[in-house]
This record gives structure tokens, sequence and C-alpha cells, in this order.
């Protein structure tokens, strides 16, 4: 073989190997990308049952929020908790869509396609902030007045507009009850046995705990998932549906901010002062209400403790065996809370 020929087919070795590495780390790139939560895209949404996905400036907010049913019917708004998402109400939309309902199913701020339409605007998770934006996307959407219904953050939402704007609630359907956070009570030790199961607020009122959290935020949210219903085999598919609204680039500094708010440990925005004095006052909710408690509840599941917060019609429901996603765990329940706490109403 002349040098000539050889230097040719050192090229071409060379080639070869250089391509072979790029091959490999392209496969291990896309293998780890794989891994990786992607968010939630418009076909996505439209395939599954909460409705069609869309968005629309409210407040200080542009909400991803999904809409089923007929636009005459009477609006259902659905509100999730943290680190819960829409997908809580895949199975409840479909039951209330089939009874005539219009059902609005927001992301909250910090969550799936909702943004700040500003870089500027604080990310404020404060109770009355969060009201203020479903209040403002009911403005957008030209919606009067609606049955409201949710758990976790979004019962306290859902307790703060029917405490705030009651002319916008038709019915309440709220999981584990009155849950209007007042700051002084908040100051106060509870038993060691509660405290220990609110660990996370103390590991978020901490650096590491901010830092932690936005490292792990997956695992992190699966422990929380399974801490709250223990007895709910959940699969990865269903975990990893509600996991990519956690990509929202704000999702870590709402949910800190949550919770150190509500420990005084971080300031909120002074706009909305005038309605976290009034919430102090711990009102009464006039509206027609159902109360929900499960598991998670444990001695408080009898609702006895915030009956009295209730004076409009009421009732209240335990749900045994359930744990704190009341209503992906029990989903006919749930809507069957809402319809029934609507009739409430008429």
């Amino acid at each position: 073989m002349s040098q000539k020929q050889t230097l040719k087919s050192q090229n071409i070795i060379m080639k070869l190997i250089v391509g072979a590495f790029f091959l490999v780390i392209f496969t291990i790139g896309s293998a780890n990308a794989q891994q990786k939560v992607k968010p939630i895209s418009n076909n996505e949404n439209q395939k599954n049952s909460l409705g069609t996905l869309k968005q629309i400036d409210a407040g200080v907010l542009n909400i991803g929020y999904t809409e089923a049913g007929p636009a005459k019917g009477t609006p259902v708004i659905l509100l999730h908790g943290w680190p819960y998402d829409i997908h809580s109400y895949n199975e409840v939309v479909p039951i209330l869509v089939s009874k005539g309902y219009r059902v609005i199913t927001p992301y909250l701020r910090g969550s799936g396609t909702t943004h700040f339409i500003s870089e500027n605007t604080m990310r404020n998770g404060q109770q009355s902030a969060v009201a203020s934006d479903i209040i403002a996307l009911m403005d957008a959407l030209k919606i009067d007045k609606a049955v409201v219904g949710g758990f976790d953050w979004g019962a306290r939402t859902a307790d703060v507009m029917a405490a705030l704007w009651p002319e916008r609630v038709k019915a309440l359907v709220s999981v584990s009850g009155y849950l209007i956070t007042n700051l002084e009570a908040n100051k106060n030790p509870l038993n060691p046995t509660a405290e220990y199961g609110w660990w996370y607020q103390y590991y978020f009122s901490t650096d590491r705990g901010e830092k932690g959290y936005r490292e792990n935020t997956y695992e992190f949210n699966k422990l929380i998932w399974k801490q709250a219903s223990p007895k709910w085999n959940f699969d990865k598919a269903t975990y990893d549906q509600t996991a990519a609204s956690f990509n929202n680039p704000d999702h870590t500094a709402i949910v800190i901010h949550n919770y150190r708010w509500r420990l005084s440990l971080a300031k909120g925005e002074s706009k909305y002062d005038s309605l976290e004095d009034r919430l102090a006052k711990r009102p009464v909710i006039t509206v027609p209400t159902i109360t929900i408690a499960s598991d998670f509840d444990g001695p408080a599941a009898d609702g006895k403790a915030y009956a009295n917060k209730f004076t409009g019609k009421y009732s209240h429901k335990i749900f045994n065996g359930i744990g704190h996603n009341v209503p992906q765990e029990a989903p006919k329940a749930f809507a069957e809370a809402i319809i029934e706490a609507d009739s409430y109403a008429k």
C-alpha cells in the first residue's frame, strides 16, 4: 500500500472513530433528556379529559387554563393545590360536563403554563394574591359568578374568594374546610406530632431548603404525594403528568414565598394589606358550602373545629380511606359534592 493510500485509510478510520464517539454522546444525551419531565403541550392537553388548554391575560398573570363543557353552562372553577396541578381533576371534569357545566381549571401562579406578564412583579405566594388571580380570571372570562371547588392551596383560595367576594361565588366545595391563614395564630406552636407533619415548611424557611427544593423538585414532590396519600397507589405516568407543571420558571419562588409568608418569615405586597386585614378577622363564609375531610385531616376530620365558620346552607362529608388529593383519589364523590353544593344555591 502506498503512503498516500495509507494516509487515506487512516483518515477514514479517524472519521469512523469520531463519528462513533459523537453517536455515543448523542445517545447518552438523548436518554438523559427522555428522563426529564417535558412541559405539557397544547396537543397533549386537548387529548385528555380536561378540555382545551387556553391562555388569557388576567391581572398580573397570563393564566393557562383548560375549559370544557357548554359555553352557556353554569361555570365551575376547580382549583388545584401544591404539589399538584390541574390533572387532579382529570376524572372530575367529564362528570360535570355530562351534567351541563362549563368547567374551568386554571394553573395557579407558579404552575404549568401560567406566567407573570412582567418580570418586575413580585413572585408572591400569599393567599390574597392567589385568590385575586382567580377573580381576575373570572373578570377576563366575563364570568360573574361560579361554583368554586378546591383542595390544599386550591381550597384556601376558594375559601378566600368566598369570604372576600361572596357575590362572585355561587357555591363552595372546600377540602379540609376553613383554611384561611391567620398569621398571628400561625405563630403559636402545635403539639410535636402536628409540627412533625409540617416538616417541609421549616425546611423551606432555610436557604438550604430553597436550594434543595429547586434542585430536587421532582423527587421532593413525589415524597409529599406519598406522605399525604399513603393509600393511593399512583403510577409513574400519573405523577409525571402533573410533575411537568413544576417546570414553571417561577415555581420554586412561589412555593418558598408561600410557606415563608405563612410563618411570617417573608412579607407580602402592600397592595394586598387591606384584604389580609379582613382575612385576619377570620370572616365567616356565607355562601352555600360543602366541606370534605379525608384521612389526611386526622382528628379534625369531623369538621367540628370550623363548622361555625360557614353560615349559609352547609354540610360536611368524610371520605374514609382517601388521602389529601381528594378529586384525583375520589373523583366521583368530589364531582357529586360540586353538583350538590350547586343545588344548595337554587
